[in-house]
């Protein structure tokens, strides 16, 4: 019995079809960020849930993610348990609730979730504003310089930002 081969036809139309999946992607992505701010991280500061302040230094010992959701989202609740552990093994991280109510109805969110990252509540939307966030899931990773080394925007796996802030980490 001989074994059917896709000819090369076969092959440069699923190379071409694969190629415009990937510019279709990009195109997305691209849109999403088109109004994140990049270059020097905007400030950052206020009271979190916990009762101590958050204030973004000018100077980072190591990489900081910043991750914008909401507990409405989804695809926010889809990602929470990898933005949780890499929060625990990561504590430089701090979270933004974007328009999610009171600071009470975020905290509840979080209990009943068994989540224990930082979290600034953002109910106004003015922080998510002031970083050009109208999206979310969003995450930042700024640099130990100040500077945003990576914008995300969608659904990104523990091992995508976890790889993002090494090579940021080892940037320096």
């Amino acid at each position: 019995m001989v074994e059917h081969i896709p000819s090369r036809r076969i092959w440069r139309k699923r190379a071409i079809n694969l190629l415009l999946i990937i510019a279709v992607i990009a195109g997305i992505r691209a849109w999403q960020q088109r109004d994140m701010i990049s270059g020097t991280a905007p400030t950052l500061h206020g009271e979190l849930l916990d009762g101590s302040t958050f204030i973004l230094p000018a100077r980072l010992e190591e990489p900081l993610l910043v991750h914008f959701w909401a507990t409405w989202c989804p695809i926010c609740s889809a990602e929470q348990d990898s933005i949780n552990a890499i929060a625990q093994d990561h504590p430089n991280t701090i979270t933004v609730a974007m328009q999610s109510g009171s600071d009470a109805k975020v905290a509840t969110h979080l209990a009943e979730q068994g989540l224990q990252f930082r979290v600034l509540n953002d109910p106004d939307g003015l922080i998510a504003s002031a970083w050009g966030v109208h999206a979310v899931p969003a995450s930042f990773i700024i640099g130990s310089d100040g500077q945003i080394r990576f914008v995300e925007v969608g659904y990104t796996t523990a091992l995508g930002l976890r790889f993002r802030l090494w090579l940021s980490d080892i940037a320096g």
